[in-house]
């Protein structure tokens, strides 16, 4: 004969539930300046307010979510996993409100709007400006933000939120940024029109490295390329400039007998005015950049953003249809 059992209780949790307008309010606001801040204190002076304010808008996050969102360090703080996927949720939601309001807008035709772009120097110099003067001949009351940064900082702007749009070279695919176009960027020997390598239609490392180089820092992908393949190759460089801008390096080979290293895009309009040429690398390693276009993944774009990459991407299909017919005269 079997033996009844009790019945099994089930404990409720007494947890009360998160207050979700907590997300919505300037604690989020205020969470999301720690975490590009890296601290309480320089969130507080960017915000104007007191470091004690933030650090009690964090704690009540903290407590509505039941959880820590920041690994708390001597130095700062950084955002945990769950600090992570809140700040992701706040920059969406961000994004989304501004596409919004652009699309109520865009019901009147694309007459107004703003487009953020972050693009490595090459890019932002003279490239971009040109492109955004063609674009605002068609769409004149579209603003635009052009601001320069080194090849990660873009791709980190782009995956914050913070710009819209990424213009930049880069050697391997990033994570969280979709591309909207892709195509091979190939490093330039770039050198004084009477240098003995200008006349050359192709020139290696090895030869140029026999004249003194003029030489981006070593942050830049171009300046890690050269090192792996000089290194690879056993080659020495004869550096006698180095620069973290591109164009201090281009004003200087073109008065002297050294070189520097480009893509042909940032060179387009100097090649032209004559004082400078540039010739094709044929070591593998200098043909493996790409440029991109970038956009955060999984964004739905405003309307005014959506428009100039299609106008962006249009204008250098063109540009490259124009440069195989030169090639083929």
């Amino acid at each position: 004969m079997n033996t009844p059992t009790t019945p099994r209780t089930t404990r409720t949790s007494t947890r009360k539930p998160a207050n979700l307008r907590v997300l919505q309010e300037v604690a989020l606001r205020y969470f999301m300046e720690v975490v590009r801040a890296g601290s309480v204190t320089e969130a507080a002076s960017r915000l104007d307010v007191a470091p004690s304010a933030v650090s009690r808008q964090i704690g009540r996050l903290e407590r509505e979510l039941d959880t820590m969102l920041f690994e708390r360090k001597a130095r700062g703080m950084t955002p945990n996993a769950a600090g992570e996927l809140l700040a992701a949720h706040a920059r969406r939601a961000w994004l989304d409100v501004e596409r919004v309001a652009d699309e109520i807008l865009a019901l009147r035709g694309l007459r107004t709007g703003e487009v953020r772009i972050a693009a490595t120097e090459g890019f932002a110099h003279e490239f971009l400006p040109s492109v955004v003067i063609g674009f605002q001949k068609a769409w004149p009351g579209i603003r635009f933000a052009i601001d320069m940064f080194a090849q990660a900082e873009v791709a980190r702007r782009v995956r914050d939120g913070e710009v819209d749009i990424g213009v930049t070279v880069s050697l391997s695919s990033e994570r969280g940024l979709k591309v909207e176009h892709r195509h091979p960027s190939p490093i330039m020997a770039v050198m004084a029109i009477d240098h003995p390598m200008a006349v050359r239609r192709l020139v290696s490392l090895a030869q140029v490295t026999a004249y003194p180089l003029a030489l981006p820092s070593k942050v830049s992908t171009l300046r890690q390329l050269l090192d792996i393949s000089c290194s690879r190759q056993g080659l020495l460089c004869n550096e006698v400039i180095t620069s973290n801008h591109l164009y201090p390096l281009i004003n200087y080979v073109s008065e002297s007998q050294a070189i520097t290293f480009c893509g042909e895009a940032a060179l387009r309009r100097r090649l032209v005015e004559g004082r400078i040429t540039a010739v094709p690398l044929r070591d593998r390693e200098m043909n493996e950049r790409h440029f991109e276009v970038q956009t955060l993944a999984g964004r739905h774009l405003p309307e005014a953003v959506r428009t100039f990459v299609a106008f962006l991407r249009e204008h250098i299909l063109e540009e490259e249809r124009q440069g195989h017919q030169v090639a083929a005269r």
